[in-house]
């Protein structure tokens, strides 16, 4: 069975669906139209480019042009990472703990996934390596973003007992213990949630897209398995890097908490 090519009047069809955002934003007075309005053309826009991209590098097969566009990913997933922050690290230092924190796990991730796993020849075949590194990001920045969150936070809330605990002799990391688990257990919490309900209450989104596109769902099941697997060991990583990281970062070489490194929370 093959995949239903999708004609510009379907897209149109399936686009109308926002009319119902958009009354229920007037109905309760939420003011969002034109948010979602710009947030939907940007998704099309978006999507679209992608898709054109997408076509020319899987005809290339090369590794310079695989690596070129998974350097793009990783840089805007690390922009995206720096927007979802409200108490950040001040200037380049949180964009880079962002960036090599996604670098870190997306890449050993999304390696081990395609030229381990799956192993297609070449191993850095884009077609597998370029979507896979996409769903490691997409869910390695929502650990890792929660993570950050949780910590810098719970640093400035609780910053007299840390630094009590470092006036105690107490090294920077077990001054931290509490949050750290805290961190940690708050960035697991969403992926725990969908691996407990998926296939049951949800299909997720490989699956789904590859039973769409006339997959055996056999198949299609499998390498969501496979995929889901890939994603609790990428975000673990990821949220362990990124609150490491930042605990180091706060603090400095004599084990002193320094809350000044951290950015005001932004205005409402």
């Amino acid at each position: 069975m093959s995949a239903i090519s999708l004609t510009p009047i379907d897209l149109a069809l399936a686009a109308a669906l926002l009319i119902v955002n958009g009354a229920i934003s007037i109905a309760f007075g939420l003011r969002l139209e034109r948010s979602l309005t710009i947030a939907a053309v940007r998704m099309v826009m978006q999507l679209a480019a992608v898709g054109y991209v997408l076509k020319f590098v899987f005809a290339q097969t090369s590794p310079a042009w695989t690596a070129l566009v998974a350097l793009v990913m990783v840089l805007a997933a690390g922009i995206e990472l720096l927007q979802r922050q409200e108490r950040r690290l001040r200037g380049w230092l949180a964009y880079g703990l962002g960036n090599a924190t996604l670098l870190l796990a997306g890449g050993l991730a999304t390696l081990y996934a395609a030229a381990i796993v799956i192993g297609p020849s070449p191993w850095y075949a884009p077609r597998y390596v370029l979507p896979i590194l996409g769903m490691v990001l997409g869910n390695t920045l929502t650990s890792v973003s929660l993570a950050l969150l949780t910590l810098n936070e719970g640093a400035d809330r609780e910053r007299s007992a840390i630094e009590a605990r470092l006036a105690l002799g107490a090294t920077r990391f077990q001054a931290f213990s509490n949050l750290l688990r805290q961190s940690l257990r708050t960035a697991t919490t969403p992926l725990l949630n969908t691996m407990a309900v998926a296939g049951v209450v949800t299909l997720p989104g490989m699956m789904a897209g590859q039973i769409l596109a006339g997959s055996d769902p056999g198949e299609a099941a499998k390498y969501q398995i496979m995929i889901m697997f890939v994603l609790a060991g990428a975000s673990s990583l990821g949220a362990l890097a990124a609150v490491l990281g930042s605990v180091y970062l706060i603090t400095d070489a004599r084990h002193r908490l320094r809350l000044d490194r951290l950015a005001q929370p932004r205005k409402q």
